[in-house]
């Protein structure tokens, strides 16, 4: 029985559960095992409080502007369906009086209804956004509180003694993040950058920024025995990783 329980807790179902993303099946499974089991009751109230304590300190805030433009764009479709319905009872009336007018609403139409696709694109991908956020969030969540996660110190070379780091890697859920806790200063002339090898490819991370939250995790693309490094670049950036200036490597 022991055995069973712990292949329960080294399992994702408890995480899965708490962010509400388990079958029916699985769901009555974890509550089962919530209620017969004092260890997993324990480790569900205990993921229950990291996950609270996270969301407060990760909370995503809504970009600046948001409620307004959200506003903004359903008055603008609102105006834009009363403007349609106008020209188009305009021009059945027009079709009556004089042929050629029907031309100029026709075209005023085509020209509101590029105007309603750009504005419904724009809150899609307002959508999109936000999901992606939220989905990170989840993910990071998943990554700390595993007991599967792995986890390495990265350190600098003797180019940058001071860059430290701590990588997280998940091999179960193929998930890997970066936690930066230190950056040396540099030249206003050049800039760190990531790189991973994934597959036998350079993949270019971008440009590291000043790190402005200790706590945030950046993420990583997820291979097996995948190398990451950190380079020095000119400021803006390179488009293949200057070899000889490499101050961090990544093992994952």
């Amino acid at each position: 029985m022991k055995d069973k329980i712990k292949i329960f807790l080294d399992s994702d179902l408890l995480e899965k559960y708490l962010i509400g993303s388990t079958t029916k099946e699985e769901t009555l499974q974890v509550e089962r095992y919530i209620a017969m089991h004092p260890e997993v009751r324990e480790m569900y109230l205990e993921l229950q409080e990291n996950l609270e304590a996270y969301a407060k300190l990760h909370a995503i805030k809504t970009p600046d502007g948001l409620k307004e433009k959200i506003l903004s764009t359903i008055k603008a479709q609102n105006s834009l369906r009363k403007r349609f319905t106008r020209y188009a009872v305009a021009a059945s009336v027009a079709v009556f009086i004089f042929a050629g007018s029907s031309y100029f609403f026709w075209d005023q139409n085509q020209n509101l209804m590029q105007e309603n696709t750009i504005v419904s694109n724009k809150i899609k991908t307002l959508e999109e956004d936000m999901r992606e956020q939220l989905e990170d969030v989840r993910n990071q969540f998943i990554v700390l509180n595993n007991p599967l996660t792995k986890k390495y110190n990265v350190k600098g070379n003797k180019n940058a003694r001071d860059l430290k780091a701590i990588a997280y890697i998940n091999p179960v859920k193929k998930l890997s993040y970066l936690n930066l806790r230190n950056l040396p200063e540099l030249p206003e002339d050049k800039c760190f950058q990531m790189w991973a090898e994934v597959n036998g490819e350079m993949v270019n991370l971008g440009v590291i920024k000043e790190i402005t939250d200790k706590e945030k995790l950046l993420a990583l693309p997820y291979a097996e025995n995948a190398i990451g490094y950190i380079t020095i670049e000119q400021k803006g950036g390179n488009m293949a990783p200057t070899v000889e200036n490499i101050v961090a490597n990544i093992n994952y």
